[in-house]
């Protein structure tokens, strides 16, 4: 019977694969062991009729020219019918006629052994007698007279049925102590599984009880060596869940606390509407920049939960920074036109490997920020160059730079990168894709003649792949 780890216990599937293995052995050795009982038992009985017939042979004398034998009352009776056995004895004459002993056990007519395991035995076979299986020993015994010689023939038989009793019992003993010896191995290996398990009773116990935003380290102080790795698998994956179980929390916390405020603002803009507080035509312009607001805000928590979500994921490929940033400039270039801003991208041909959509999203992240922090009529751009494996992408402006006390939390969300601006979560969506893509990402003033002439949002990659040029 086998067992799978699928359908059954691990302690059912130990037992069976050290338990079934033996006893299968054993079903296998039991034929061999019958046989060789009985062939032990063979050779013992054997000897008792080798024995018999050479004792009757002894016994053959010539008288008056005619071959004789004459066994004594006391010899005869271990021929007599016993409880467990029964030999019987046939003595031919030199001719093959019958001299003595019982007719109804079939004369030997075969030839002699060659090689015979005695040395007056003829053969030792197998025959029946009066319908039971008897066992045969044969001997030719020379006779040696004055008239010709020759050789007479001697048979001893004895019922094997004494011989297979013996065979069997000598087999049920030692299935006996095999039976014993499984039903004791099975329940110590029975209670060894179960203590080797225990941990893992415990380390499901633990599981159990826990909440399920429990994510905290499992500890098992007398965890075995085969279960602490189990045990560590499961604290790292723990490790890697608690950053999203807390993106999740954080996004929640952000979304229902910053599209309140848009939607409630909207409400009494509506309201004022309604109420006639000012000209219709006014009312509809600030519900658009409201809803403006708004969508843009949704649209920057549906990034960020994607980028999260599909952190690590995907198939990568080598993105061309430059042509990235170009189709991001394309697509916010009425952005850049309704503040007259010049545009400059001075960029090598270099690519990273990452997904598309994840670099475009971070540039245009950037780039967005820096139109919106930087005055009309000035410019903005962006830089790609490689430095050594790496490459570095900056994307700079001309707006009044960040505040000095701001660097340890500006790429929180809702934190505003600029002293004079409030903040979104841009520069958050930047920091998690950069993060994704083991980047570096970092907000750098540039200084011109001793003051802010800008802001230069940093990102080095870890390797490149460089493109040739067309």
């Amino acid at each position: 019977m086998i067992f799978s780890l699928s359908s059954h216990s691990a302690r059912s599937y130990l037992l069976a694969w050290i338990i079934a293995p033996i006893v299968v052995f054993i079903a296998v050795d039991t034929f061999t062991l019958y046989r060789n009982a009985l062939d032990s038992v063979n050779t013992a009985y054997d000897r008792t009729l080798v024995a018999s017939a050479q004792s009757i042979a002894d016994l053959l004398r010539i008288e008056d020219g005619r071959l004789k034998v004459t066994l004594p009352h006391a010899a005869l009776e271990i021929y007599e019918a016993g409880i467990s056995s029964q030999m019987v004895y046939r003595v031919s004459g030199l001719n093959g006629e019958f001299l003595s002993g019982d007719r109804g056990l079939a004369q030997y007519t075969g030839p002699p052994q060659s090689r015979a395991s005695y040395p007056a035995v003829v053969r030792i076979y197998e025959d029946l007698y009066r319908g039971q299986e008897v066992r045969v020993a044969a001997i030719f015994q020379p006779v040696v007279s004055n008239e010709p010689t020759g050789r007479a023939l001697v048979q001893v038989a004895e019922t094997v049925e004494h011989r297979k009793n013996m065979a069997r019992k000598i087999l049920h003993e030692t299935l006996l102590h095999q039976a014993i010896l499984v039903a004791v191995l099975s329940l110590v290996t029975w209670v060894v599984v179960s203590r080797a398990q225990r941990p893992l009773e415990t380390l499901r116990t633990q599981l159990d009880q826990r909440h399920a935003e429990d994510l905290s380290p499992i500890a098992i102080p007398f965890a075995s060596k085969e279960v602490q790795p189990v045990v560590r698998a499961l604290n790292q994956l723990m490790a890697r869940l608690q950053p999203l179980l807390d993106h999740q929390q954080r996004f929640v916390a952000d979304a229902s606390h910053q599209l309140r405020t848009p939607l409630a603002v909207l409400k009494t803009q509506l309201q004022s509407g309604l109420q006639g507080d000012a000209p219709p035509l006014v009312i509809l312009q600030e519900m658009a920049g409201t809803v403006e607001r708004a969508s843009q805000l949704a649209n920057q928590l549906l990034s960020l939960a994607k980028v999260e979500q599909l952190r690590g994921r995907g198939q990568q490929e080598p993105c061309d920074l430059a042509m990235l940033g170009r189709e991001v400039a394309v697509n916010l270039s009425p952005l850049i036109g309704e503040k007259n801003l010049d545009y400059e991208l001075d960029a090598e041909k270099i690519a990273v490997m990452s997904q598309p959509w994840m670099i475009a999203e971070l540039i245009s992240n950037l780039l967005h920020n820096a139109i919106r922090h930087t005055p009309p009529d000035t410019k903005i751009g962006v830089r790609i160059t490689a430095e050594g494996e790496a490459a570095l992408l900056c994307v700079w402006d001309s707006g009044p730079g960040m505040a000095a006390d701001m660097d340890s939390r500006v790429f929180q969300p809702f934190t505003a990168s600029h002293s004079s601006q409030s903040g979104g979560l841009g520069l958050t969506i930047c920091s998690e894709i950069a993060a994704s893509m083991g980047a570096a990402i970092a907000l750098e003033n540039r200084i011109v003649d001793g003051r802010v002439a800008g802001l230069n949002a940093l990102v080095r990659f870890p390797a490149l792949v460089r493109v040739a040029r067309t």
